[in-house]
């Protein structure tokens, strides 16, 4: 198998785990796999130019800011999927910070 292909999975099994950990966020598994599908995408084109324009603030926060634009991506992601529901932007600001960790985690083990 492919090394995307695994850390797709794994992602999906990331976010449904987030969602056992982060009250708040909700999601079904066909949810969870569209979602996965559609963060993708999302952290892929809108991502960056949104981290361009916070620049200055995420060079004052010495990057921390970047864990509030995750949090929109992902609260973004919960506006056009059905079956992945965030109810607040706290819920999302956390299941971001967890999903960041499972993020940099498979990324040591699972090779390109």
């Amino acid at each position: 198998m492919s090394g995307w292909f695994i850390r797709w999975i794994l992602t999906v099994v990331g976010i449904i785990f987030t969602t056992n950990i982060v009250a708040g966020f909700e999601v079904t598994i066909p949810g969870a796999i569209v979602g996965s599908i559609v963060l993708g995408l999302v952290n892929a084109t809108i991502r960056p130019v949104l981290l361009l324009l916070t620049l200055p603030i995420n060079l004052l926060t010495l990057g921390l800011f970047t864990l509030v634009v995750n949090g929109l991506m992902l609260w973004l992601v919960s506006i056009v999927v059905r079956g992945f529901a965030i109810q607040t932007f706290g819920a999302a600001f956390i299941a971001a910070l967890i999903l960041m960790v499972i993020s940099s985690v498979l990324n040591l083990f699972v090779k390109k």
